[in-house]
C-alpha cells in the first residue's frame, strides 16, 4: 500500500459554485474552487498543496516560456449513480504523462503523487463534478521547467499541477472536417507522440485557416507524401469500412489515445474486427464514394466519441452516412458511457473510485 503523502490544504474562503451556471459550460473556461500543485527541486518532488485556483507567481525567464519543456494531460472524473466520483483511466494516463516527460527530458510524476493529488483535489471540489447526463469534470495535470535561465538545456526545476473544469458535451453535431496537405502537425522521429505543447501550438494556424472555410477540425497526414490520414486536431480518428473498425496505427506522429485504447478494446469484446494499420487518404475518398466506408468519428477524452459528417478534401465536399443508433460508433459510446457512468459492470477495472 502507498504511503499517505503530505498534502497541505488552504481552501478558499468562499466558493465560486454559487456564480456557476452549470447549464451553460463552455469547455476549459469554467474552473473549480481548488487546484493542486507540486515542485521539483533537487531532484526530488516535494511542497504539495491544495490551494485557491488562481495565478502561479513565476519569473518571465523560465524554461517552459522560451524552450517549450511544457507537457499535459487530459481524463475526466463520473458522477456515479450513488453519488460516489469515479475518475477513468487514470493509470493509463499516467503513463503516457511518463512517457510525455521522457521524451521532453523531464522529470517522471511518482503513481502516489498523482493518485493522491487528484484524490485529495477532487475530495475538497466534490460539489463541482455535474450529476448531468453526458456531464464530467475535466482534469488537466500539466508539468512546466520553472528554471529562470536562459540558456538551451533541460530545466532542473519544474512544477506540476491539476486543474478542475466542470464541462459539458465537447461537440454537439457531427463534425465537418478538412484533409490537410500542406502544414503538417508532426515528423517522423519528432515529439508527435507525447502531449508536448508545441504539438498544439504548431496546428493553431492551420486549424484557424480551415475555420475560415467552415471546417470544425483537420484530418492531419504525414509529414513526406500527405498520403496517410494520423490524427485530428484534437482526437484520434476511426472509420468503419465494410463492417471492420479501421484506425491509424500509433506511431512517433501519432498520439496514443486513450479513448482510442478503450475504444479498440471495446469492440474486439464486442466481436468487431479491429484493424490498426496505416489509412491512406485515397482508401479514405474511395470508401465513401463506392459506399463501402460506412462511419467515421473522432475519439478522444474531451471530444468522447464524435461522429464525422462531412469530409473537405482538395476542395470537393465528401458527404458520409447520417449516424444512426445502430452504427457502431454509436453502440461503442453507449457502453463506454455505461462504463464511466457506473451504468454498467466496469469488467476492465477502469474505474478509480475516490
Amino acid at each position: 500500500m502507498n504511503e499517505i503523502l503530505d498534502i497541505s490544504i488552504t481552501k478558499i474562503t468562499e466558493t465560486r459554485l454559487t456564480e456557476t451556471d452549470f447549464a451553460q459550460l463552455p469547455f476549459g473556461k469554467v474552473f473549480s474552487d481548488h487546484m493542486f500543485i507540486a515542485e521539483y527541486n533537487d531532484g526530488a518532488w516535494g511542497n504539495l498543496q491544495v490551494l485557491p485556483y488562481g495565478p502561479i507567481p513565476m519569473s518571465p525567464a523560465i524554461s517552459a516560456l522560451h524552450y517549450g519543456q511544457a507537457i499535459f494531460e487530459g481524463m475526466k472524473a463520473y458522477r456515479q449513480p450513488d453519488g460516489k466520483i469515479s475518475v477513468f483511466r487514470a493509470n493509463k494516463n499516467l503513463e503516457r504523462f511518463n512517457k510525455s516527460a521522457a521524451r521532453m527530458s523531464m522529470p517522471a510524476i511518482p503513481e502516489d503523487i498523482f493518485m493522491q493529488g487528484i484524490a485529495a483535489l477532487i475530495e475538497i471540489d466534490e460539489k463541482w463534478v455535474p450529476a448531468q447526463d453526458g456531464y464530467s469534470l475535466y482534469i488537466r495535470p500539466v508539468m512546466f521547467a520553472t528554471d529562470p535561465y536562459l540558456g538551451v538545456r533541460p530545466s532542473d526545476q519544474y512544477t506540476f499541477a491539476l486543474l478542475t473544469t466542470p464541462t459539458g458535451p465537447y461537440y454537439t453535431k457531427a463534425l465537418k472536417v478538412k484533409i490537410e496537405t500542406e502544414f503538417t502537425r508532426a515528423d517522423e522521429g519528432g515529439v508527435g507522440y507525447a502531449k508536448t505543447a508545441g504539438n498544439y501550438g504548431r496546428s493553431l494556424h492551420p486549424f484557424a485557416e480551415a475555420q475560415k472555410e467552415g471546417f470544425d477540425q483537420l484530418i492531419w497526414t504525414d509529414a513526406v507524401t500527405h498520403e496517410f490520414i494520423e490524427e485530428a486536431g484534437t482526437a484520434n480518428l476511426l472509420f468503419v469500412m465494410d463492417g471492420k473498425l479501421i484506425t491509424p496505427s500509433v506511431r512517433s506522429t501519432v498520439l496514443d489515445g486513450v479513448t482510442r485504447d478503450t475504444i479498440l478494446q471495446l469492440a474486439k469484446k464486442a466481436g468487431i474486427a479491429v484493424e490498426e494499420r496505416r489509412v491512406s487518404v485515397k482508401e479514405v475518398i474511395e470508401g465513401i464514394e463506392n459506399g463501402s466506408l460506412t462511419e467515421a468519428f473522432a475519439a478522444g477524452t474531451a471530444a468522447t466519441v464524435t461522429p464525422i459528417g462531412e469530409i473537405g478534401y482538395n476542395g470537393k465536399s465528401y458527404v458520409l452516412p447520417v449516424s444512426t443508433p445502430d452504427n457502431i460508433s454509436n453502440s461503442i459510446a453507449k457502453t463506454l458511457n455505461d462504463i464511466r457512468y457506473g451504468l454498467a459492470p466496469d469488467e476492465f477495472g477502469w474505474n478509480t473510485i475516490l
